[in-house]
């Protein structure tokens, strides 16, 4: 079968919600037209259906929030697709094996899955091997969204899919940011990502706990983002008494307009494999304060160029940074210059190059 007369199947354990329209949404949209335009044809499969944006021109097909991968095997399974493509899907398990033996598609795997700080515990990484040698050979390709995603499936599956194995960055639409022209004072930063734990905002709400007994110097830090550990964080704020300081603000579908109007972003991650929001706040030209390893990831974060980096988990650098810029002593006020990795990260590149894939 030819790739222009390709129909090809999508899964996505990714639940569509309206209120929460982000990069892998826009990425969606986009592909689904671009194979259209090549005579691609794509059933795409969700735990939910919806037509916000978008998806009101998808062919969409729910799981009603059972398993995405079983409705699939259920239900779909022995339709002639040229390919089938996973997000957000556990890689290696028996799912691929039994969609082998029923299909002849190319089976196309993307990984988006964090890891965990300190690595996985001995058990899981048994487990996480024993799985690749029982069934990563049912994976025609892997992807990885940065080049630690494909050292950490390396490392984690087995050095046997160094050959199947590519890299595609995920992009953003570069064009609808506002960018930051007013690089004055305002001593007002921000945090976005979904609320869990390992995003390590409660190394921020330690920082200013500890900050707030050595300067009176006013400032804000916006929280955007809900999630289950939302509640544990306003806790903590209230325990310390910050309130004034730390504002939650919820989720919000114009952060694309909204970093242009802070000081920095705060991003204190613990893990991530490529991470949006990083990328977001440089092409706004706003700076960022984040993590070395985790929140840098793409290591697109220079120190006092475009930011401020700290250890993960280290308040009392974080502390220092905040107290640094609060007093004047050490702050990006002069404008930034957009690195050319930043401008790579593009939806349009991401989009051809999924496509490519399918060639």
């Amino acid at each position: 079968m030819g790739v222009n007369q390709s129909r090809i199947a999508v899964l996505c354990n990714y639940e569509l919600l309206p209120e929460r329209v982000g990069g892998m949404d826009y990425f969606y949209w986009m592909f689904d037209a671009k194979c259209k335009e090549q005579g691609i044809e794509i059933d795409w499969f969700f735990p939910n259906l919806s037509n916000h944006g978008g998806y009101s021109k998808l062919n969409l097909h729910s799981s009603n929030y059972k398993n995405v991968e079983n409705y699939f095997l259920d239900n779909y399974s022995n339709n002639q697709y040229s390919h089938v493509i996973t997000h957000f899907i556990e890689l290696c398990t028996p799912f691929y094996k039994k969609l082998k033996k029923r299909n002849s598609a190319k089976i196309i795997a993307i990984d988006h899955n964090p890891r965990p700080l300190s690595g996985y515990p001995l058990k899981k990484r048994l487990e996480k091997k024993t799985k690749g040698i029982l069934y990563a050979k049912y994976i025609d390709l892997f992807v990885g969204v940065s080049e630690y995603s494909k050292d950490q499936l390396i490392k984690e599956l087995g050095s046997f899919i160094k050959d199947r194995i590519k890299v595609v960055c995920n992009g953003l639409e570069i064009q609808k940011f506002k960018v930051k022209s007013d690089f004055s004072v305002s001593n007002k930063f921000l945090t976005a990502s979904h609320l869990r734990k390992d995003k390590g905002i409660q190394d921020v709400i330690y920082a200013v706990a500890a900050l707030k007994k050595e300067s009176d110097v006013p400032f804000t830090i916006d929280v955007y983002g809900e999630g289950p550990y939302e509640t544990d964080l306003k806790n903590l704020v209230n325990e310390f008494d910050l309130g004034n300081t730390i504002i939650f603000k919820g989720s919000i579908s114009n952060l694309h307009e909204v970093y242009s109007e802070y000081s920095y972003l705060i991003h204190p991650s613990h893990g991530e494999t490529f991470c949006y929001t990083v990328v977001e706040a440089l092409l706004s030209n706003l700076p960022v304060i984040t993590t070395n390893d985790q929140g840098n990831v793409l290591k697109l974060v220079k120190e006092n160029n475009n930011g401020f980096l700290f250890d993960v988990g280290d308040s009392t650098k974080l502390k220092m940074i905040l107290l640094s810029i609060l007093n004047g002593k050490n702050t990006i006020v002069n404008g930034l210059e957009k690195e050319p990795e930043v401008l790579q990260f593009s939806l349009e590149k991401m989009v051809d190059n999924h496509i490519k894939l399918l060639q």
